[in-house]
Formats: C-alpha cells, sequence, structure tokens
C-alpha cells in the first residue's frame, strides 16, 4: 500500500479536518508508527563500486531515511569498491563492532546488495555472537554469469595484453568513487580479487568455508536459521524496467551473458537464494534493488523503498 497516497486520499475526503490533523492521526504525535522499528540496528552493506553517498546522492536511494521514519535505527557502511569477499568482510567487521559499541545493541541486522551479500555473509560466520540476521538482495551466492563470462575474457587470445589495461581502468573507477565518497578504506583497489571472488569458482571456494544459509540444491532454499542467525534474500529477473532510466541499457546488455536464465541483469535468479526466499521474482533489475539510479525504477511493481519496510517490519515481527 502507498501510504502518501492513502494520506492524500485521506485528506481530501476528510471534509473538516485539515492535513495534518489526518496525517497527526496516521502516524502519531511522534510521526513514527513503529512499524520498522526492529530490536537491532540495521546494517546496509554495499556491493561492487558502490559507496554510501556521493555529494548527496544515497547508494541505498532512500531507503535508510524511509526506514528510520518508522523507528528502524539504520547504519548506512562502506567498505572497499573492489576486493575479495574475505577483505571486503574483515572491513565490514570492523564497522560492525564499532556500531555495537555506539548503539549499546549487543547484536545488528545485517542487509547486503549484490557483492555484500558474501561480504555480509563472511562478518556472520566469523562473528555470530554480533549478527541477528543476515539478507541478501540481488547477491550472487553462487557466481555471476556476467563475472564467469569476463573471466573468459580475460583469458582468450588477447586477455594478457587488454586485461592490465581494463584491470587499470575498472581500479581507477573504484579509486574515484572511495575519493569521492570520503570511504574509509585505505586499501588499492582490486579489481580481480573482485572478479575472482564473483565468478562461479571463486564462489565455490568462498561457499566451502561459509555455506551457512546456502541451498545445497541447485534452486533452493538455504536454513532459515544457523548458529543462531536468520536468513533471508530477496531479487529481481528484470534486466529492463525504466526507459528513462540509462543504466537498463547497460544490465540489458549483461542480461545476454545468462543464456536465457532469469536474471536482474548482472546476478541469476538461482544464484540469489540463500536463507528464507522472500521472492526472487520482482520486476527489478540489479540497480532498482536499491532503488538506483535515483528511484527511477518500475512503474508496474512494488517499489523498492516498499520492500525494504515490509523486511524490516518482518524483522521486527520476528523479534529481530
Amino acid at each position: 500500500m502507498n501510504k502518501n497516497k492513502t494520506l492524500l486520499a485521506l485528506c481530501l475526503g476528510a471534509g473538516l479536518l485539515t492535513c495534518a490533523q489526518t496525517q497527526a492521526a496516521w502516524f502519531g504525535a511522534s510521526g513514527s508508527t513503529g512499524y520498522t522499528q526492529t530490536r537491532y540496528p540495521i546494517v546496509l552493506g554495499h556491493g561492487m563500486l558502490g559507496f554510501d553517498d556521493i555529494y548527496g546522492v544515497d547508494y541505498w536511494y532512500g531507503i535508510p531515511d524511509a526506514l528510520r521514519r518508522d523507528g528502524a535505527s539504520v547504519y548506512v557502511t562502506e567498505v572497499s569498491q573492489l576486493d575479495t569477499s574475505e577483505a571486503r568482510g574483515e572491513q565490514l567487521l570492523r564497522q560492525v563492532e564499532e556500531i555495537v559499541a555506539i548503539s549499546g545493541k549487543p547484536k545488528v541486522n545485517l542487509i547486503g546488495h549484490s557483492h555484500g551479500g558474501p561480504t555480509t555473509r563472511y562478518v556472520a560466520a566469523v562473528r555470530p555472537d554480533l549478527v541477528a540476521s543476515v539478507t541478501s538482495v540481488g547477491a550472487p551466492h553462487k557466481g555471476s554469469a556476467a563475472a564467469d563470462f569476463l573471466k573468459e575474457l580475460s583469458e582468450g587470445p588477447i586477455g594478457p595484453a587488454a586485461t592490465p589495461i581494463l584491470v587499470g581502468m575498472v581500479n581507477g573507477l573504484g579509486a574515484m568513487i572511495n575519493f569521492f565518497s570520503g570511504g574509509p578504506s585505505d586499501r588499492e583497489q582490486n579489481a580481480l580479487g573482485s572478479l575472482e571472488s564473483l565468478n562461479s569458482e571463486g564462489a565455490a571456494r568462498f561457499n566451502a568455508k561459509f555455506p551457512q544459509g546456502l541451498p545445497t540444491s541447485a534452486c533452493g532454499e538455504g536454513a532459515y536459521s544457523v548458529n543462531g542467525i536468520r536468513y533471508y534474500s530477496w531479487s529481481g529477473t528484470s534486466p529492463l524496467t525504466n526507459p528513462l532510466d540509462p543504466s537498463d541499457l547497460l544490465l540489458g546488455s549483461a542480461a545476454l551473458t545468462f543464456k536465457g536464465e532469469d536474471n536482474d541483469g548482472l546476478v541469476g535468479r538461482c544464484s540469489s537464494h540463500m536463507g528464507q526466499v522472500i521472492r526472487d521474482n520482482y520486476r527489478m533489475n540489479h540497480l532498482d534493488e536499491v532503488n538506483q539510479t535515483m528511484g527511477l525504477t518500475s512503474l508496474f511493481e512494488t517499489d523498492p523503498v516498499t520492500v525494504y519496510r515490509q523486511h524490516a517490519n518482518r524483522l521486527k515481527n520476528a523479534g529481530l
């Protein structure tokens, strides 16, 4: 339900009530319904080439504010834009330890998008005492066909000559994002490390060490609870969702590497499965899943912000 539209309808139909009075009745005096007020803080972890914000533009566009308005305590983290899952996980772990100290809460609810999925899984595996739940959004737990395609190119006839140039360009992009976002990481960008973590072979090695929450079948669900930690996941399967969004062209092209498998442009539907699969076919592409590009998402699907609000409420109802 779109609360803003409902509120407008109430305002128009209230007659003698002013809109302010209607809003007060709807939200309560504090302005918060408590709908998203989880027991433990929500910690957001970005994907490859991600950030917290750059000049006021959030990676998680509009999502943290929407969660906070109805009671959630939300922390947005930033780790290396390009690195292995383990290296990113160690950086995230240090930030989780700080958040636990600052918040006074003993645990956190981790939500990771894309490469943030394996990153958050690492933290939960090595420090389960600090984690109440892990939720992955469009995460390539079993690797990405797009990453496999890039790996094959790097090993092809022109790979030895072209790969160092391309790696340098991508590392430069990661360094630029880190600089303009004021990122805390002082590590050199590691595009090859990201590629090795996100292709099928690298993901399989990571999963052998950290299998918590992963399905044992090709496209099933994983264990809902491991070591007292709840595991959830969701993803989209529509690379093209909005003709006004310039990122759709890139994601639509990348989707061709999946050879007909349902995907969000960068991650296959089955690869996104972990723990309780809330839904794996939202009409969203890989960037829609974090409400990018700046809210230019599908006009014919539940908007991403609502999905995050619903999940926060799910965590709240689970006592998390």
